[in-house]
């Protein structure tokens, strides 16, 4: 049985506290994680993950500047 993710979510905006959507990013060929990322009407940046408790936070702690790799 495969699980599919949502290919959007909505949030409250931390700023504005505005809707704001999210979008499901294209992910690499890990299935452990599917991030999302959307901006706000305002300017700020969202994002969220759903998936491995680890690989979420090492996400969300990243600033975007995330890129998932695997340790050979």
């Amino acid at each position: 049985m495969s699980f599919k993710p949502a290919r959007t979510l909505t949030f409250k905006c931390k700023k504005c506290t505005k809707p704001v959507t999210v979008f499901l990013q294209k992910v690499s060929a890990c299935s452990h994680i599917q991030p999302y990322q959307g901006i706000c009407a305002c300017g700020e940046v969202h994002r969220h993950a759903t998936g491995q408790k680890e690989a979420v936070a090492a996400y969300l702690a990243s600033d975007g500047e995330w890129t998932h790799h695997h340790h050979h």
